[in-house]
C-alpha cells in the first residue's frame, strides 16, 4: 500500500515536471531515490534478507533467538553468581571487620593491662634497686666497721701480748715460785699461789708477795686502758679459825682486797680499773683430793682485760 502511494506520487510529480523548475525537479528526484532505497531495505527485511542480501530462514531465526536466550540466561546466571559471591564476600568482610574491631578492642584492653603491670613492675624494680643500693651502702658501712673492729681486736691482742711479755719480764724472779703468767681468750692471767703471798689462814701479804704485787703494779700503771680483776680462791677445807672470818669465801675476799690495797698504793694506777672478788672454793683448777691440788687451788688470780668500750660501740653500730 505504501509502495503504491509512493508510485502515485512520483507519477504526479513526473506529469508536473514541465510545470516546475529544474531545481525543484532535482530535489524531488533525490527524495525519490532515497525513498526507493528505503523501500528496498524495508522489503528486504520483510523478505528475510540481511544487509548483505542474504536470506534468514525461520529455523535460523529461531536458533538465533534460542542462542540469544541461552546467552541471556548464562549472563543472568553469571550475574546472579557474581551477586551471590559479592554478598558472600561482603558478609565475610563485615564479619571480619566486626571481629577485627572486637579483637582490636580486646587487644587494646590487654595492652593497657600489660602496660599497667609493666609500670607496676618498673616501680617495684626501682624501689628494689633503691633498696639494694641502700643495702650496698649499709654493707659497705658495716664492712668498714667490721674492718675497724677487727683492727681494734688485733691491736688489743697485740697490746695484751705486749702486756703479758712486760709482766713476765717484770716478774721473772717470781715465775716458777708459785707465779705463772699466761695469755688466753684475749686476756692475761697472772696466778699467784698462796705460798707466795700469805701464811695459812691469813690475808696479810708477806714481804716477798708484796714485792711481786708492786712489780705487777708498775706494769699496770703503764697500761691505764686495762681492766684489772683480782680474784681470791681457796681449797675446800673448811675454815676453822677464830676471829672476824666466817668461812673460806670471806677469807678469799679479804685476800683479794689485800692485793687491791697494795696496788692502789701506786698513785698511777687508776682505782676505777680495779675490782676485787672472792670466789672461795667454788672455782678450783685442780682436784682437792690431793695436797698438791689443794695448794694449786689456794691462789690469787689477777685477770687483765682490755677495755672494750670501742669494741662495744662498734658492735652496737653493726
Amino acid at each position: 500500500m505504501m509502495v503504491k502511494k509512493l508510485l502515485y506520487t512520483i507519477s504526479i510529480a513526473y506529469l508536473c515536471v514541465s510545470c516546475v523548475s529544474s531545481k525543484i525537479y532535482e530535489d524531488l528526484k533525490g527524495k525519490y531515490d532515497n525513498l526507493k532505497a528505503e523501500n528496498e531495505s524495508l522489503m528486504s527485511q520483510l523478505d528475510g534478507k540481511d544487509g548483505n542480501g542474504e536470506y534468514y530462514t525461520l529455523d535460523q531465526l529461531k536458533k538465533e533467538v534460542e542462542k540469544l536466550s541461552s546467552e541471556n540466561s548464562r549472563l543472568r546466571m553469571d550475574l546472579e553468581a557474581s551477586k551471590n559471591n559479592y554478598d558472600r564476600i561482603k558478609s565475610s568482610y563485615d564479619a571480619l571487620e566486626k571481629n577485627s574491631s572486637t579483637a582490636l578492642t580486646e587487644n587494646l584492653e590487654l595492652n593497657r593491662k600489660l602496660l599497667e603491670q609493666l609500670e607496676a613492675k618498673e616501680k617495684e624494680l626501682l624501689a628494689e634497686s633503691k633498696r639494694l643500693e641502700q643495702l650496698k651502702k649499709d654493707l659497705a658501712s658495716r664492712s668498714k666497721r667490721v674492718e675497724e673492729l677487727e683492727n681494734i681486736i688485733a691491736l688489743k691482742d697485740a697490746k695484751m701480748k705486749a702486756l703479758k711479755n712486760a709482766i713476765s719480764a717484770a716478774l721473772t724472779n717470781f715465775e716458777g715460785n708459785g707465779l705463772t703468767v699466761e695469755q688466753r681468750d684475749g686476756k692475761v692471767y697472772v696466778s699467784m699461789e698462796n705460798k707466795l703471798l700469805f701464811e695459812s689462814g691469813s690475808w696479810a701479804v708477806n714481804p716477798r708477795g708484796k714485792e711481786a704485787v708492786l712489780q705487777l703494779g708498775k706494769v699496770l700503771a703503764k697500761n691505764p686502758e686495762i681492766a684489772v680483776l683480782i680474784e681470791g680462791h681457796t681449797d675446800n677445807v673448811v675454815y676453822g679459825g677464830n676471829g672476824p672470818l666466817k668461812d673460806n669465801w670471806d677469807l678469799s675476799t679479804k685476800r683479794a682486797t689485800a692485793i687491791v690495797s697494795i696496788l692502789t698504793s701506786n698513785q698511777k694506777i687508776l682505782k676505777e680499773n680495779l675490782t676485787a672478788a672472792g670466789r672461795g672454793e667454788f672455782s678450783p683448777i685442780q682436784s682437792n683430793k690431793t695436797s698438791e691440788g689443794r695448794a694449786k687451788n689456794r691462789r690469787i688470780e689477777v685477770i687483765l682485760t682490755p677495755k672494750l668500750d670501742e669494741i662495744s660501740k662498734l658492735l652496737n653500730e653493726l
